[in-house]
């Protein structure tokens, strides 16, 4: 039984992405298509899967590069089995949780702290006394650091 390919207007129509974009996670190496004769794209079916982790991926937050190096270690285009999904999602809830964790620390300390780069000496000496962040670098760099326990 012969493979039925895909046009990329297929593609497009059945995963809700434009062409520009099936074109552009091509060109970053997390899908691949085949060219027929006349050079034009072809797909396999499988590949509705690919680009349904891939935007389900984003939606979480997920990297592209991340993404493709997780996606990478399967063959684009095939089905992305169960055992496959569970060892993906396993590693992105981690990373969720690690996202959860940092935003419940940001709307925690949002009303009395800006994060502490310091931007607010004067109101701040609890938390960055002699601005003592200051040689940590940049930006809100009390909020990356770990919860005490």
């Amino acid at each position: 039984m012969a493979t039925r390919y895909l046009t990329v207007g297929e593609v497009a129509r059945r995963t809700g992405l434009a062409v520009s974009a099936i074109h552009f996670y091509e060109s970053k190496g997390l899908i691949t298509s085949l060219r027929n004769a006349s050079n034009h794209r072809r797909y396999t079916p499988g590949v509705l899967r690919y680009l349904s982790l891939i935007k389900y991926a984003q939606r979480l937050g997920i990297p592209l590069n991340e993404i493709k190096e997780v996606a990478g270690q399967y063959r684009s285009g095939e089905k992305v089995t169960k055992d496959a999904w569970t060892a993906i999602s396993a590693r992105w809830k981690a990373r969720l949780d690690e996202r959860i964790e940092a935003l419940e620390r940001l709307r925690d300390e949002l009303d009395g702290c800006i994060g502490c780069g310091c931007l607010s000496l004067a109101d701040c000496p609890a938390l960055n006394p002699d601005d003592e962040m200051a040689g940590e670098g940049t930006g809100a760099v009390a909020l990356e650091k770990p919860r005490p326990e």
